[in-house]
């Protein structure tokens, strides 16, 4: 199939992009105690370089002491790490590209291989990363609403640096997907409830926040899940009208893009369409939105933290879901992580030159 589609410009507030490929965000563990290296910079702008529509950052973690388990992730807060982002989004400009920073609090989370620990225990809506596992303390209320401030804070110094949009992480377990979950969500104030809608306000109290902080102009995108690491067949919204009533209210509060996590982009969300979710969000709320899924290589991602390699594979079925109008942007993963020159050598038809993705490319920045 043509990948012409694939190649259009795209623009939306304050992105204006080449093409329609997003780097995804991805976990790398290179920037010692929350601060991005130039190797991290170099990373970002070799992809930018590249060609590369959007880049998104790899999860960077919001100012609260136990928003992150592992001492090797960036921060999106305080001078050191903030200068080390100044100087990855001057790269990324310096190479033509266009970036945002996913910003992020894991909430409760297991303890890092290595016996490091914050200052202070894990934080969630209750104690609980999955059913039966503990291993931290319910937020008060002062706690939430300091951390809704500490995203917005965030955004704002994302708009401030230089960045051409911002992502909330609000997918795969993590703090705001905590609060969405009824398995983590046991609270009885006004951040529960038995409705998913109840147990949204949260995520919407951030949007706003983060909304109120860039203002109008300034392009918001949501990466949103229904899997959890616990339970891949998990789903917040088991049919297309719980989706809707999902969504929406997150659309309402300021959400430009969804970036909608699947393990499978092929893979249909409900029995009555082959409609992927980033395509029923679309349909649902009117917003753009972001496929992503195991695009370009045979293997899903997961399988790759099991030490399971990857070839590249077709895009026969992303183009024609591409053309149809399902989605409007499509992140790619792992095949950039091992290749920072994959989209060029799409756009120029060099099949045969593409990689294969290999554990051994977690191990270090390419």
């Amino acid at each position: 199939m043509s990948t012409t589609k694939l190649f259009e410009p795209f623009q939306l507030k304050s992105l204006n992009l080449k093409n329609r490929i997003v780097m995804a965000p991805m976990t790398r563990s290179f920037s010692p105690n929350g601060v991005p290296t130039d190797a991290v910079a170099a990373y970002y702008s070799k992809r930018a370089a590249s060609d590369v529509g959007l880049i998104l950052s790899e999860g960077t973690v919001i100012d609260r002491v136990s928003s992150s388990n592992d001492p090797n992730i960036p921060h999106f807060y305080g001078e050191s790490a903030l200068a080390g982002w100044q100087q990855v989004i001057k790269s990324v400009h310096a190479a033509r590209g266009s970036m945002g920073p996913q910003i992020w609090h894991m909430g409760i989370m297991e303890n890092h291989h290595s016996g490091w620990l914050p200052a202070a225990p894990f934080e969630g809506p209750s104690d609980l990363a999955r059913p039966g596992f503990s291993n931290g303390r319910a937020m008060s209320e002062k706690d939430i609403e300091n951390t809704i401030r500490a995203f917005g804070r965030a955004a704002a110094d994302a708009k401030r640096l230089g960045f051409d949009c911002v992502e909330i992480h609000g997918a795969h377990g993590y703090l705001i997907d905590q609060f969405f979950w009824e398995a983590t969500n046991n609270r009885t104030d006004i951040y529960g409830g038995k409705t998913l809608s109840e147990r949204s306000r949260f995520a919407i109290e951030v949007i706003k926040e983060v909304r109120k902080q860039v203002g109008e102009h300034f392009t918001i995108i949501l990466r949103l899940s229904q899997w959890k690491g616990s339970d891949y067949s998990y789903k917040h919204a088991k049919t297309p009208a719980e989706m809707e009533a999902w969504l929406q209210p997150l659309a309402d509060a300021g959400v430009d893009i969804f970036h909608c996590s699947q393990r499978r982009f092929w893979e249909a969300e409900f029995e009555e369409s082959d409609l992927n979710f980033a395509g029923w969000a679309k349909k649902l709320t009117g917003k753009a939105t972001i496929t992503v899924g195991s695009v370009g290589l045979s293997g899903e991602f997961l399988a790759a933290f099991r030490g399971e390699s990857s070839n590249p594979s077709s895009l026969d079925e992303l183009i024609r879901r591409l053309d149809r109008g399902d989605f409007d942007l499509v992140a790619v993963g792992r095949a950039l992580l091992a290749d920072p020159l994959w989209v060029t050598k799409i756009r120029d038809n060099r099949s045969d030159e593409l990689k294969g993705f290999t554990r051994e490319a977690l191990v270090e920045l390419i």
